[in-house]
């Protein structure tokens, strides 16, 4: 093994360390819009230097927050203070990294599916993402169910393009987070899910396979597999778990550095216990199972925070109150009865 890619095996590990996960702080900027108008707050550079700031410099965070995804500009920024929040997290051992893709759009020709961009050009951002500071990066792709979708052409479309992200930041010496998302949007049952789910990641590792990608530095993020929002018949939290273990056995390979979820929608609490009963089943799971959530992570502290400076200190209470109780999910040892002690 090479000295980059044993350095690269050094921070995938990290990611995904005992009682730590990913806080996902990579909105666009019209998805922050929409976060900071569900508390009457304008969208500007500095409201959003500012919340990040609130989150980038939490006291305590490092204890259940392994790294952080930024986006673009964020990553460019700097505390009130001038210390660019990259050093931050570098200074609490926090590993920062950098959402790399330009969104998904309309797949031409097969409606009802989309297609993520941002390859074009890929290369020459990764150098420069690195020079900035970021060690890992993510890519997300969007597969959504409906009563003639996903088609095969449509996961495979993501898929390849997932995999030659992927091969790119490996090349960089970045750790790629690999993101397939089946959507809760709709009134599918949870077998369509599971169904849809296996077959998307098989598709994205054989993708990754042919493009050469090397599993045990790389991180995967995935959904849960949960019913539809819209669907009659809502699982129990003890079959979100087994289905979800059921379908990473069925189609991740064991060598890959480890798995994150993403909340997808859920709300704190459930996507919180729906990780503790994965990692306290009374089997050995292949790889560590952790969190990389944005609301889940951010919601109360967000709303704790309201735009108001003098709430910035009970805010930043919230958030680490939220952090510990994913980080306790990682092991297994999370309550509900946790949930009421901030």
């Amino acid at each position: 093994m090479s000295a980059k890619s044993q350095e690269m095996a050094t921070v995938a590990k990290a990611m995904v360390a005992p009682g730590k996960g990913i806080l996902a702080a990579d909105e666009s900027f019209p998805s922050i819009k929409k976060r900071f108008d569900s508390i009457g707050t304008e969208s500007t550079e500095e409201t959003r230097r500012t919340y990040r700031e609130m989150l980038v410099t939490a006291p305590g965070s490092q204890e259940f927050i392994s790294g952080v995804i930024f986006f673009d500009e964020t990553l460019r920024q700097a505390t009130a203070k001038g210390e660019r929040f990259v050093d931050v997290l570098a200074r609490a051992g926090i590993i920062p990294g950098i959402k790399v893709d330009t969104g998904s759009k309309a797949m031409a020709g097969f409606p009802g599916e989309e297609v993520t961009e941002g390859l074009d050009g890929l290369r020459g951002r990764l150098e420069e993402y690195v020079r900035l500071g970021a060690r890992f990066c993510k890519w997300r792709a969007v597969i959504n169910i409906g009563a003639e979708v996903p088609t095969p052409a449509g996961i495979h479309a993501n898929a390849h393009a997932l995999a030659r992200y992927a091969a790119l930041c490996q090349e960089q010496g970045l750790i790629p987070m690999v993101e397939p998302e089946v959507m809760m949007e709709g009134d599918h049952g949870i077998e369509r899910c599971y169904e849809v789910t296996v077959a998307t990641l098989r598709e994205v590792f054989h993708e990754l396979a042919e493009q050469r990608v090397v599993f045990e530095n790389m991180i995967l993020k995935t959904n849960m597999v949960v019913p539809g929002k819209k669907c009659a018949d809502q699982a129990s939290p003890k079959r979100v778990a087994e289905m979800t273990i059921q379908a990473l056995r069925t189609a991740v390979p064991a060598s890959v550095a480890g798995v994150v979820f993403l909340s997808g929608g859920q709300k704190p609490e459930p996507s919180t216990a729906h990780l503790n009963l994965m990692n306290s089943m009374a089997v050995t799971h292949p790889w560590p199972l952790s969190f990389s959530y944005g609301r889940a992570l951010q919601d109360s502290a967000l709303k704790t925070w309201g735009g108001r400076a003098e709430n910035l200190p009970a805010a930043q209470k919230a958030f680490l109150h939220r952090a510990r109780l994913n980080g306790l999910a990682t092991l297994g040892r999370y309550s509900e009865s946790m949930e009421a002690a901030a």
